[in-house]
């Protein structure tokens, strides 16, 4: 009998990496957008309109779609912003993921079908951290609205695990990109760059923090430990992360350095960009996940940053063919 699942935030980095890889595992693809109208995605996905500032529309998109998981990605996801929009930022990321829980519990209520829940927690809720490695154990100091709303969405998802005997698991993923990332992030942002600058079309990187220190990898091998979380027996919480720590400046060099520059030439560092908490190191323990769930990170962080590097130029060059005619 073929799986279905339902996922928040499908047309974001994580959600579009998932979606492809449930297809591949033979799932039928249901997913949730705040600004479209219904309809079939590009590949194949059953599209709803929801807001999860709103969510009165939940429990009436899962009697349509009857998914056997359900998988929330979406958040109001960028740290610098959540400053700007503390607000939004809780109402979405935080408050949203009990208007998720809660729709579910009352669909189960009604339809007697079961339903496997993951929450995309996030390493920024160690925020000022008291131990490195971090670990499922670790105590948070989140150090952002977005990390606050992140820790909220987490205890709510232990409720209504041990509340209501929900399968209901968190995933607490360390940073992780791809040539999918918002081009908001850091990463990205710095990638994108590269390609311009090589190309002659931008003079300057301008940056804040380029000390801190980050767990990156490849969002393809992260969302493989999502889908492994929710084909346990038992719900639980996991660190996802490679166990390496590489800062900002570490990335501009390999970045520039795959384009043949000097990154020292082109980057400036501009106090706009700093945030008004940092969050100096983060570096995750996967043991757990490893162990139980049989995962592992299969790119490199070298790997990663010349996959984005090659896209962003790949994609830059396309541009200026295609301006060009």
């Amino acid at each position: 009998m073929t799986k279905r699942a339902l996922i928040t935030g499908i047309s974001g980095q994580d959600g579009r990496y998932l979606s492809e890889l449930l297809h591949a595992k033979g799932y039928e693809v249901h997913g949730l957008l705040p600004c479209r109208a219904p309809g079939i995605g590009e590949a194949g996905e059953r599209l709803y309109y929801a807001d999860l500032a709103d969510g009165s529309n939940l429990v009436s998109i899962l009697e349509q779609a009857q998914p056997d998981e359900v998988y929330n990605l979406a958040a109001q996801s960028h740290v610098k912003l959540s400053f700007e929009l503390p607000i939004y930022t809780a109402d979405v990321t935080g408050v949203g993921v009990l208007r998720v829980l809660e729709a579910i519990r009352q669909y189960q209520r009604r339809s007697g079908q079961q339903v496997r829940f993951y929450q995309a927690s996030s390493s920024e809720m160690f925020g000022k951290v008291v131990e490195t490695p971090q670990t499922e154990r670790t105590p948070f100091h989140p150090r952002s609205p977005y990390s606050c709303a992140k820790v909220y969405g987490y205890w709510q998802t232990i409720n209504y695990r041990e509340s209501y005997g929900m399968h209901a698991s968190n995933g607490i993923l360390f940073n992780h990109e791809s040539p999918r990332r918002g081009e908001a992030f850091v990463t990205r942002k710095i990638t994108r760059a590269v390609a311009q600058i090589k190309l002659g079309r931008q003079d300057k990187l301008r940056l804040g923090n380029i000390e801190s220190r980050r767990d990156w990898g490849f969002a393809g091998d992260y969302v493989e430990a999502m889908w492994l979380m929710l084909q346990q027996d038992q719900p639980d919480d996991y660190v996802i992360a490679t166990g390496e720590t590489h800062s900002v400046r570490e990335f501009l060099e390999l970045a520039f350095g795959h384009a043949g520059l000097d990154w020292q030439q082109y980057v400036e560092l501009d106090p706009q960009f700093l945030r008004p908490a940092e969050v100096d190191l983060l570096r995750g323990d996967a043991t757990k996940a490893r162990t139980q769930l049989g995962w592992q990170p299969k790119v490199s962080f070298s790997e990663l940053v010349r996959m984005m590097v090659e896209h962003d130029l790949q994609a830059a060059k396309h541009d200026a063919l295609a301006g060009a005619f």
